[in-house]
């Protein structure tokens, strides 16, 4: 086995009604001025209504960024860091799902280096921790609340980067599912089946260790037992708990393994086309997947026995194939498609694709298997034929 290390989280509190300690955790941090970021839907909802008050009622200053824009660029976050530097924060809490969250971490950080975003695009890494942060997830998908990581899209460059650094791990996380329980149908699908490939990722990542091997499979278990629900009957709270306990479990595994080729052929789909990026890991999911699987027969047989299918006089081979069938069952259970020509992607633009993809050499050197260009492109026409 390798040497692995492993970032963590200070706090996490969980729970029905967990946002209730919000207070309580920032004056742990010393907090008194406080600034709330979160995005246009979010704040629509009125779902940060109840933080903010809580805050003010604990008798701290309270500030609210309101307009993270979905996926945002290095303007974007340069222009919420401009607003945060106003303020004179001493705590940055997000309430949101992946973009407010990375926000959040990213602007932490600049308020505390000399840095500047798009130095830290190009790999100068920051040597501070940020200004402390405190993540209120509202989707369960990305995990970005227990991961080093933060993805900023470079219009220039069509593709998205990752920037990571243990200095973002969040100080604090409440996973309260009550926060999530108005998403609608649509991203519940999107987001959980994101929070499900960083888990099986991180399970056959080259990166995977014990520590990741433990959080991955009981997070594919929680997917398992929950998101089928969590899509039908978003009020159900026992199984919002377990799909906000899932991702959060995703994000840990990230901290020590990685993720891999689904990741790193939806780049391009949401640099180059704005795809979400939740659904862009969905519809690529059972593909990738697929073509995975000949390298890590034991694994599949792993994450298909944390599914509870029926494993019982099966070869590893029908394990895995099974395995594959019910990721692409979830997809069509969860109703999660894409009109990829309604995007302008077509077989005209698969070398566009192939490129973009290959550039992100962080996450395809983990992948169990070695892509090549033609493999990926496969890939990307079995997509587009799908998906029509």
């Amino acid at each position: 086995m390798s040497v692995f290390s492993q970032g963590s989280i200070r706090k996490i509190v969980g729970g029905e009604n967990s946002i209730a300690e919000l207070p309580s955790l920032a004056k742990d941090l010393n907090a008194k001025n406080v600034v709330v970021v979160t995005d246009a839907g979010v704040f629509a909802t009125g779902l940060v209504n109840k933080p903010i008050q809580l805050l003010k009622d604990a008798g701290l200053n309270v500030s609210v960024i309101n307009d993270v824009p979905p996926e945002p660029s290095v303007a974007q976050v340069n222009h919420i860091y401009e607003q945060a530097k106003n303020f004179s924060c001493d705590l940055l809490v997000a309430v949101g799902g992946g973009s407010s969250m990375d926000t959040t971490k990213l602007v932490s950080l600049m308020l505390k280096n000399k840095c500047t975003l798009e130095e830290m695009v190009r790999g100068t890494k920051p040597v501070e921790r940020g200004v402390p942060t405190l993540m209120v997830p509202t989707t369960a998908g990305t995990g970005s609340e227990a991961t080093p990581n933060a993805i900023v899209l470079v219009p220039e460059e069509n593709l998205k980067v990752g920037i990571v650094t243990d200095l973002m791990i969040a100080d604090c996380v409440i996973l309260d599912p009550a926060m999530t329980a108005g998403l609608p149908p649509h991203i519940t699908a999107n987001t959980g089946i994101d929070a499900l490939c960083h888990l099986m990722e991180c399970y056959i990542s080259k990166k995977a260790n014990p520590l990741s091997d433990t959080f991955a499979l009981q997070g594919i278990k929680l997917v398992a037992q929950s998101i089928r629900e969590c899509y039908k009957n978003g009020s159900n709270l026992k199984a919002r708990e377990k799909m906000l306990l899932a991702a959060c479990y995703g994000g840990i595994c990230i901290a020590s393994s990685s993720t891999t080729a689904i990741h790193a052929l939806s780049y391009p789909l949401g640099g180059r086309y704005h795809i979400p990026h939740g659904l862009a890991n969905a519809i690529l999911m059972p593909l990738v997947m697929d073509a995975n699987k000949d390298s890590c027969l034991d694994k599949y047989y792993d994450m298909a026995a944390a599914m509870e299918l029926d494993v019982t006089g099966k070869t590893k081979e029908q394990v895995a194939d099974m395995f594959v069938k019910e990721l692409y069952a979830f997809n069509s259970d969860l109703n999660i498609k894409c009109n990829l020509q309604e995007k302008g992607i077509s077989e005209d633009v698969i070398p566009e694709l192939v490129e973009g993809a290959s550039k992100v050499t962080r996450l395809l050197g983990n992948n169990p298997k070695a892509f090549t260009h033609e493999e990926m492109a496969e890939i990307y026409r079995k997509l587009i034929a799908a998906n029509k």
